[in-house]
């Protein structure tokens, strides 16, 4: 049987993308005009353009037009994992290290050693944590704005851990769920796998568009609201207090779960209090020391009202059971001798400083960033694509991140995200200056 005539133009199309005749960036005729040309109705020119871009090799762009896409790319974009190839530089994931982390770590390992605590921590904890860790992080947090009880902790894997709990124990599959027009990638994928509904919030400059978000709780059965109110990732905001208080009544006159994510938190002085501070009946709060002690240190927390705690404590047995007891003694350790406190105020200096030499090499270069913050989001010129810059600078050992991992909606803005976090500061110098290098080439 003769296939169907636009599914031989889609694999003709398909065919000179991937042989290069159709170069990325190439934009591609109008949908009247291929179907002027082919003797197609318009119909079946839309359908052949829509089929292109679900196999990843164009991308239509609103009063732009259709466009070629690099698709020598790797899926996600390399945000699926850190970059691992010899020699490349990884603005994608931040992974900051203080020159005196290895020693603080081997000096918390000896102290450890020589604990009368070891025996017990070869044995498997409760599931939200041992009680005077609880209290512990309890302390920890209202150091932090957040005043609850130990009994209100529990202790998780890691911040993606406490997010997958706080879903799988409060969400069922289906549930509308509000989240910014641009989030934390990992959330997107847990929505994934939970079958969630994410409907997108436009931004304005300074956040989310809560007149939006109104409306959307009117029109639409929204179950929760996802939100990063201090120090947004991609966007670095902070969020002010009249914002979260306007966002909390929203809440609570639609009776909204609302998820907190604080896991970049730590980067911001001196922040108006936390969500859950303000809502404290209606939000869960997760943070943890991945960020502010180290990426690989998989102790997170979450605070939640007390009726939800044996939801998710259930949650926590049938994914961790309980999180690594050697791990939880001595993160809890740090938060006690104050190494946390310290580490966090080293890595608000640091990441200071990298903010200011990118601000000094990117001059010019409309960019959203926090002073404070190991990352920034870069929109780029009208006339350039990201997914050329990200090819470029990838074939010159430099990895970062489109927007496409971050966006909700289904226009994904022409823009990247910088992680200034893991190079060391001569190699980030030198990483910037090509990223801005390559964007002033597209750029002419």
């Amino acid at each position: 049987m003769a296939r169907a005539r636009y599914k031989r133009l889609v694999d003709k199309f398909a065919a000179d993308i991937r042989a290069g005749n159709l170069p990325p960036g190439h934009r591609l005729s109008t949908h009247r005009q291929l179907a002027a040309d082919e003797g197609i109705a318009l119909v079946t020119a839309t359908r052949i353009y829509a089929e292109l871009e679900a196999m990843g090799l164009v991308s239509g762009e609103a009063g732009r037009g259709t466009f070629v896409r690099e698709t020598a790319l790797p899926p996600g974009h390399g945000i699926d994992q850190p970059a691992t190839t010899e020699g490349m530089i990884d603005l994608n994931f931040n992974s900051p290290s203080l020159p005196d982390q290895t020693e603080i770590l081997r000096e918390a390992l000896r102290q450890l050693a020589s604990s009368g605590d070891l025996e017990t921590l070869m044995h498997y904890q409760p599931h939200a944590g041992r009680k005077h860790e609880r209290a512990t992080v309890a302390r920890h947090l209202a150091a932090r704005g957040l005043s609850v009880d130990g009994s209100q902790v529990l202790i998780v894997s890691g911040a993606q851990h406490g997010l997958a709990a706080t879903v799988m124990a409060l969400l069922r599959p289906g549930d509308v769920v509000a989240v910014d027009a641009l989030i934390y990638p990992g959330f997107k994928v847990l929505a994934e796998v939970h079958r969630l509904e994410l409907s997108a919030i436009p931004l304005s400059d300074q956040g989310p568009d809560l007149d939006a978000l109104e409306e959307l709780c009117r029109t639409r059965s929204v179950r929760a609201v996802y939100a990063m109110p201090t120090l947004h990732n991609p966007m670095g905001w902070v969020l002010d207090m009249e914002y979260r208080q306007r966002l909390v009544a929203i809440a609570r006159q639609h009776k909204l779960l609302i998820i907190e994510d604080a896991a970049y938190a730590f980067h911001a002085e001196d922040p108006p209090a936390p969500l859950a501070a303000l809502a404290p009946e209606t939000t869960v709060y997760v943070s943890g020391l991945s960020k502010s002690v180290a990426t690989g240190l998989r102790v997170g927390f979450v605070a939640a009202p007390s009726q939800w705690i044996s939801m998710i404590e259930r949650i926590i047995r049938a994914t961790t059971w309980n999180t690594p007891a050697l791990m939880t003694a001595m993160s809890c350790r740090w938060i006690e001798d104050g190494t946390v406190t310290y580490l966090e105020s080293e890595k608000r200096k640091d990441a200071i400083i990298r903010q200011s030499m990118a601000r000094d090499i990117l001059n010019g270069l409309d960019y959203v960033s926090n002073p404070a913050s190991y990352f920034l989001w870069l929109p780029l010129p009208e006339e350039v694509r990201a997914d050329q810059v990200v090819m470029a600078l990838m074939q010159s050992n430099i990895s970062v991140s489109t927007a496409e991992p971050f966006a909700t909606t289904h226009h994904i803005p022409h823009a990247i995200r910088l992680a200034l976090g893991s190079a060391d500061i001569d190699t980030l110098q030198v990483a910037l200056k090509k990223v801005r290098e390559v964007i002033d080439y597209y750029s002419y």
